[in-house]
């Protein structure tokens, strides 16, 4: 993955101060997930134990030079994501990806509830052909156990990440800086235990 952080130079994270863009520690490892308005995405992510740093961005597309506005207008193709760095002795891959699958709706294409358009949808952008394979089985898991509660088919999006490109600073840590602003994130209801092989950690 190549970073991108020009709309983005202040590297510290609000919350806890690490360094969103480098000097992350030896053995952690990194995801990025598209799961709607990347605000409440990113707030519940950050809170999770195991989780080292994580900032918003644009990834997906194609517009080599993206921004809020462009991405808005669905013309870069990117989606709204959070990059994670985690420690996966605390907290696995896939651990991550069941907080992702049940605190979005991962059944409704290019929107998520009242948010429109394709920098909306859901996707898992893999680091490794190991996350990739993870991703797959999960949103088959998922897929079965939404359409048993009568949804229609996951739609996520799994495809290797490319390009990242940080989101301006205001959107980094937007629900710290601004603890009013919307959020549209939640549990939806729909749970699924982790396969077993998924719940052993890295030591």
């Amino acid at each position: 993955m190549s970073f991108h952080t020009e709309l983005a130079p202040n590297a510290t994270h609000h919350v806890n101060g690490s360094n969103m863009f480098g000097n992350y520690p030896d053995g952690f490892e990194q995801a990025t997930l598209g799961f709607g308005c990347f605000w409440g995405a990113e707030r519940i992510l950050w809170k999770l134990d195991g989780i080292h740093t994580t900032s918003v961005g644009y990834a997906g597309g194609t517009d080599g030079t993206p921004d809020y506005k462009k991405v808005c207008s669905g013309a870069t193709g990117h989606a709204e994501v959070v990059h994670i760095v985690f420690d996966p002795s605390v907290i696995s891959y896939a651990q991550i990806l069941k907080v992702f699958f049940e605190n979005h709706d991962p059944t409704q294409g290019d929107r998520q509830g009242n948010d429109v358009g394709s920098q909306y949808r859901s996707i898992i952008l893999t680091h490794s052909d190991a996350q990739a394979d993870i991703a797959k089985d999960l949103r088959a898991t998922y897929d079965a156990a939404y359409q048993a509660k009568g949804a229609p088919a996951i739609t996520t999006q799994i495809v290797p990440v490319g390009d990242y490109y940080a989101a301006e600073d205001y959107h980094q840590q937007y629900l710290a800086k601004n603890p009013q602003g919307y959020c549209m994130h939640g549990p939806t209801g729909v749970s699924c235990p982790l396969p077993p092989r998924y719940l052993k950690l890295d030591a």
